[in-house]
């Protein structure tokens, strides 16, 4: 074959009456896979045409593959010996290196040049074309490789991710089993031992509350870890008129600790009390701190105000001590007779 063109090739091959079927079947691949040179004569990268049988026709095909991948290109060489279709099928080669991201592998590649003459593949028929029903098999065989790489690659990402989501839950069991525990040893020791406020920590006090003869102060605190909150409150009772009061420590804290967020809350006999107070941190976005309100009744039920003035001296005490953005001026004076209690 002389040609160089596509249309050159089937021009030759309508002249000569034992290749004209070849023709009309090469006219049908182009109107099928249709696009600029889909199919093409196919040129070898170096010059081998003395190694080529004298009159083979050799067709690069370019095609896709089917829904949902009609984006992912490949090519085939389709090689015509000279006794094709009277007596030998065609033979078809992989020419794309990689089909999407994958590489192509041995298996694949022999997988095309068993089109023809595997068992279940393309049966051909001495006398009839086939390239088409062989290029269809074959993209057909190159559809479920590439999805069986896809499944594999996303299992593999999912265990990974199920891995790392594992280690990550693990973690963090760890530490919320230790915290805890820690709490608990300290509250256990503290029942035994003075307390004293640590070194750094500073407690901000809110003006009272008074209402029918109840009291309320508001305390607020800012700490670096759960562990802290049981000293801090020891600290606390430790004043006799604080550990006289009706409700001494009613309580709300939140802390994150690597990423992980510790919260807890006490009514200390407030019913709901501390729940409010939680409610409190949480809208206003507040973490590593703790609050702490004191009331002192006064004979007198004060129905929902109770809850009222807990969480407005509460406020105050998160105003006073900077919790709430206020300006550095106002965060040094404070409220009017607020005071700041730091260890020295």
């Amino acid at each position: 074959m002389t040609a160089n063109t596509i249309d050159q090739l089937t021009e030759e091959l309508e002249r000569d009456p034992d290749r004209e079927q070849i023709a009309q079947e090469i006219q049908a691949l182009r109107s099928i896979y249709s696009g600029d040179d889909a199919v093409r004569i196919w040129k070898p990268e170096h010059d081998s045409s003395a190694r080529l049988p004298k009159d083979t026709i050799r067709l690069d095909v370019r095609t896709a593959l089917s829904p949902p991948h009609e984006e992912v290109l490949f090519r085939l060489l389709v090689s015509l010996p000279a006794t094709y279709p009277a007596s030998s099928p065609p033979q078809l080669q992989i020419l794309s290196r990689y089909i999407g991201s994958f590489q192509v592998d041995s298996t694949l590649f022999g997988a095309a040049l068993k089109t023809y003459i595997s068992s279940g593949r393309v049966r051909f028929v001495p006398g009839e074309v086939a390239i088409f029903d062989g290029v269809e098999n074959l993209r057909e065989v190159i559809q479920q490789w590439y999805e069986d790489r896809l499944n594999a690659t996303a299992a593999a990402d999912l265990q990974r991710e199920d891995e790392r989501a594992h280690a990550h839950a693990q973690a963090v069991a760890t530490q919320e089993e230790e915290i805890p525990s820690q709490i608990q040893a300290l509250h256990s020791s503290l029942s035994a031992a003075p307390s004293e406020l640590p070194d750094g920590l500073q407690i901000w006090v809110s003006d009272p509350v008074v209402d029918r003869k109840s009291t309320f102060i508001g305390r607020a605190c800012r700490i670096t870890h759960p562990t802290q909150v049981p000293l801090i409150l020891s600290y606390l009772m430790e004043d006799r008129s604080t550990a006289k009061a009706t409700h001494p420590v009613i309580n709300a804290w939140r802390c994150e600790v690597d990423e992980v967020l510790y919260q807890d809350n006490d009514d200390d006999g407030e019913t709901a009390a501390g729940g409010r107070l939680a409610h409190l941190l949480q809208i206003l976005e507040l973490k590593n701190v703790l609050v702490v309100v004191t009331r002192w009744f006064g004979g007198i039920h004060l129905q929902g105000d109770r809850f009222r003035h807990i969480n407005a001296v509460a406020r105050a005490a998160l105003d006073t001590g900077g919790f709430l953005d206020v300006p550095e001026e106002t965060r040094r004076k404070g409220r009017t007779g607020a005071k700041g209690k730091t260890k020295p």
